[in-house]
């Protein structure tokens, strides 16, 4: 069977040029004689691999020297808990709930202290995003968690940037922390990179706090406090660098805006499908759309799945369905996708 076009919201497609470098090292890593699978986190190889990939992501973002970059194990959802083990000083903090995963993180958050929703667009399942204006941020929150940019008002901004990581540029200095687990635009499923402002990395965390979970455990072990995901972080790094071969983050950022177009024109003028999300708030990344009709979704995803356009079914959640066009995606993949709705179209409408 031929490469499928995998729509998949995370795990996601790779660049298949990085999946093929990564086929021919597999058995032997650069004249080591084992796959990077195989070799010690402690070994010379490993660490030009951890190194090289820092100086490449830091490349791309632009991240300044006072912040840390830290490839971790469990997830964006690990952070969930990390974030307020590590920043609740005034047990304080302000949520701004976009989508179900900052549900989560706000649910998560109020083990630990009083997790204030300042912001929701849960009321439409999350269909916009909430006007962030002129929030009314309590004083003493200790940070604003958040996937977009509000006026924080001199609050210490927190963000999970798993869904747009590395699609388009950001100033990570307008952030305290940043965050993104990487299986759907950087990498394989089980790492997590964490991007935090030095001064917000102490021993000041709350009582309790797994020695893992602490950031600065893992900041002054440069992310090898105990074994790292050695093989996920390599991937990592050959992505970063199929990322600068691309023309870095601003090619990204147009290549996206391209593909989402493709695909947006044709939900506007669609009889049968239609967008779910207003048009002012769509991500280049994620875009979720229905028929109106339960049935007939089911069915658009069955036939989808036998022509090779896999992993189309909808967040359960939403339903309907969700397109992930991640970096990787190729154009044609979604020129091709929407000639299959076109034609679905014909045959249902």
């Amino acid at each position: 069977m031929g490469r499928v076009y995998n729509f998949s919201a995370g795990p996601a497609v790779l660049p298949e040029e990085v999946l093929k470098e990564a086929a021919d090292e597999m058995l032997d890593y650069k004249g080591t004689g084992m796959s990077v699978m195989e070799m010690s986190h402690r070994s010379k190889a490993f660490d030009d691999i951890i190194k090289e990939a820092e100086k490449d992501i830091r490349d791309l973002m632009g991240i300044p020297d006072n912040y840390k970059v830290l490839f971790l194990q469990g997830g964006a959802s690990q952070q969930f808990s990390a974030v307020p083990m590590n920043l609740m000083k005034n047990k304080k903090a302000a949520y701004i709930i976009t989508g179900q995963w900052a549900k989560k993180a706000y649910q998560e958050a109020q083990k630990y202290g009083e997790a204030v929703a300042v912001a929701s667009s849960a009321d439409k399942t999350f269909s916009y995003i909430p006007d962030c204006s002129d929030l009314d941020i309590p004083e003493d929150a200790d940070y604003v968690y958040i996937k977009t940019l509000p006026n924080t008002k001199g609050h210490t901004l927190v963000a999970d940037v798993s869904s747009c990581f590395l699609s388009e540029p950001v100033d990570v200095t307008k952030y305290g922390v940043i965050y993104g687990g990487v299986q759907k635009n950087v990498g394989p499923a089980g790492v997590v990179i964490a991007i935090i402002r030095e001064d917000l990395i102490t021993d000041d965390v709350l009582e309790g706090t797994p020695t893992m979970l602490k950031w600065k455990t893992q900041a002054d072990a440069d992310s090898l406090y105990n074994t790292p995901p050695c093989y996920g972080i390599y991937i990592c790094g050959k992505v970063f660098k199929w990322i600068k071969k691309m023309g870095g983050l601003e090619a990204m950022k147009a290549h996206n805006e391209k593909k989402a177009k493709i695909l947006y024109d044709y939900l506007d003028q669609s009889k049968l499908f239609k967008g779910t999300v207003v048009p002012e708030d769509r991500s280049l990344m994620n875009v979720p759309f229905v028929t109106g009709d339960a049935e007939l979704d089911k069915k658009f995803v069955a036939e989808a799945t036998a022509a090779g356009f896999v992993n189309l079914k909808g967040h359960r959640t939403v339903g309907g369905m969700r397109a992930s066009i991640y970096n990787a995606m190729p154009i044609e993949g979604v020129e091709k996708l929407v000639e299959f709705m076109k034609k679905f179209e014909a045959e249902n409408a």
